[in-house]
């Protein structure tokens, strides 16, 4: 996708996929036929995470029609599988794309427990900035559990290096 000067826009979402694909991204999950399964930076709810577009696009309307079909089954799939793992009550999802103007879906667990005041809220209710950096090994089980289940169902593709196998020593992880 390039603008009308012919650059390469540079959003949060190109510059997180870029790293997914080089392998200094860890927080992802899997490599799905659409793009990039990925936990979300605040893990404000367990099991928070996103679906990004690869390649990266502007909007959900951007894509042709099996594109289209394909990132949405897998959007669908990624909620199952946070579902089945976390034991959530319901999934939530969001496509927005007003921060940053590239395609991505957040895909939110809700839980039976979650504090009275907040469990009927949308999730922008919470304050994020409060929930706990993602971390690799504090989550390693959780995304170990998540790509074998996205796996069993056949929608992931090879991915060339480990998660975040390449990140520096200031990455996350």
């Amino acid at each position: 996708m390039k603008n009308e000067l012919g650059i390469e826009p540079d959003t949060v979402i190109h510059r997180i996929v870029a790293a997914a694909r080089d392998g200094r991204e860890p927080r992802v999950i899997a490599r799905l036929y659409s793009g990039w399964a990925v936990f979300g930076e605040r893990q404000f709810l367990r099991g928070y995470s996103m679906l990004l577009p690869d390649p990266v696009v502007p909007t959900l309307n951007s894509l042709g029609s099996q594109e289209r079909a394909t990132y949405l089954q897998d959007v669908a799939r990624l909620g199952d599988a946070v579902l089945k793992l976390t034991g959530a009550a319901r999934i939530n999802y969001a496509i927005l794309g007003n921060q940053d103007p590239a395609l991505h879906t957040h895909v939110i667990p809700r839980y039976a427990d979650e504090p009275d005041k907040l469990r009927t809220l949308h999730p922008w209710a919470y304050d994020w900035e409060a929930g706990p950096l993602f971390d690799r090994v504090t989550y390693q089980d959780l995304a170990e559990g998540l790509l074998r289940e996205l796996t069993r169902m056949g929608v992931t593709k090879p991915m060339r290096f480990q998660p975040g196998a390449n990140a520096g020593p200031s990455s996350r992880g």
